[in-house]
């Protein structure tokens, strides 16, 4: 008979404990991202109850408990005057919309991420999964602020210089496919920077084309970005010197037939740009906080709608770089370089035919 070692079971109590006191953290900073409570204290400074409820437009016994729940979480601070303060450093993470270390929008994606939970309980049952179509409004703009500081800081300062040749030949003007675009963040920030190249991204789900065209609408360059919806794996329509998926494949329904699609599209002398999660090539080696949140983030959203179409549901990190080459090397391609980066989310890879 098995005898409990009662300090590890001590031990994991409170991990657990923390655990559950995380999730809670994050729904009240939900709430808080979702009525500008961050922005207030961080535009308005140290507030009580009463200031931040006038400021916001809440209720104040609400704005109390849950300036007391964050403060208890260590996300806001108690002033000598009774009054509640977000720090400098914190305001960076939870109030300066589209700043370097924003992530706002990944709890307003995990909101929306966590709406069809009873069609992913009847999967987790059946299998199956839930659609892209079952999702609300707030996966799709919350994932459009998530991903923002990426492309807005990231893209055209390092990920571009960093593959050899992109640049000039941005800089002379090229045409380029981005596949799973999305909002067309990166390809609106592309034409932005590089005004001699031309700009397509093509998305299977229509859902969130109307934000990729109100984005290039707002940043005026509809006459270089254009948007539209096609199955990409069944085939690109035109020949292009540059075809990029960021953070694509491993949520595709055929995530072979995805590659072999851009192979073909290819220019001969061109370059599939493909953004992936760093993961281990072992899934053993998958551990640790950032590992846990991307396999929470797969069961929620990317592994179930690839299953949810029959599909091959790779997951969020199923993608390593092992299974990258064997991937490109199967489609055709020639090498695959990957891009050194100081990044614990993203894997970057140069790949030509």
């Amino acid at each position: 008979m098995h005898t409990l070692d009662e300090a590890r079971v001590g031990a994991f109590l409170e991990k657990a404990l923390g655990d559950a006191a995380g999730l809670f953290a994050g729904v009240l900073t939900m709430v808080g991202d979702r009525l500008g409570l961050f922005r207030a204290l961080a535009d308005g400074g140290p507030a009580s109850p009463a200031e931040l409820a006038a400021r916001a437009g809440v209720n104040e016994r609400y704005a109390l408990e849950w300036l007391r729940g964050l403060r208890a979480a260590g996300y806001l601070e108690l002033e000598a005057d009774g009054r509640y303060s977000l720090p400098a450093e914190h305001a960076q993470v939870l109030a300066v919309e589209g700043g370097p270390f924003f992530l706002g929008g990944a709890y307003e994606v995990t909101f929306g991420y966590l709406q069809p939970i009873e069609r992913l309980i009847e999967a987790f049952r059946d299998g199956g999964g839930v659609p892209q179509s079952a999702y609300p409004h707030e996966t799709w703009h919350g994932m459009c602020r998530f991903t923002r500081p990426f492309y807005d800081h990231l893209l055209v300062q390092q990920w571009v210089p960093a593959i050899e040749g992109l640049q000039e030949r941005l800089e002379r003007g090229l045409r380029w496919a981005d596949v799973g675009c999305g909002a067309g963040l990166a390809l609106i920030r592309l034409a932005q920077a590089f005004p001699s190249s031309t700009f397509v991204g093509y998305d299977a789900f229509d859902g969130q084309l109307a934000l990729a065209r109100q984005e290039a609408a707002a940043a005026g360059v509809e006459d270089r970005v254009r948007f539209e919806v096609l199955d990409a794996a069944a085939g690109l329509p035109e020949r292009y010197d540059v075809v990029s998926t960021f953070d694509v494949v491993h949520d595709a329904v055929d995530p072979e037939a995805l590659v072999r699609a851009v192979r073909d599209a290819l220019a001969p002398d061109g370059i599939y740009v493909l953004l992936e999660m760093n993961s281990a090539d072992d899934p053993e080696e998958n551990v640790g906080p950032v590992a846990a949140l991307m396999y929470g983030v797969s069961i929620v959203y990317c592994m179930t709608t690839s299953l949810a179409h029959g599909g091959h549901g790779l997951g969020t990190l199923g993608l390593p770089e092992a299974r990258v080459r064997e991937l490109c090397s199967d489609s055709g391609f020639g090498a695959v370089e990957r891009i050194p980066l100081v990044d614990p989310f993203n894997a970057l890879y140069a790949i030509r035919p």
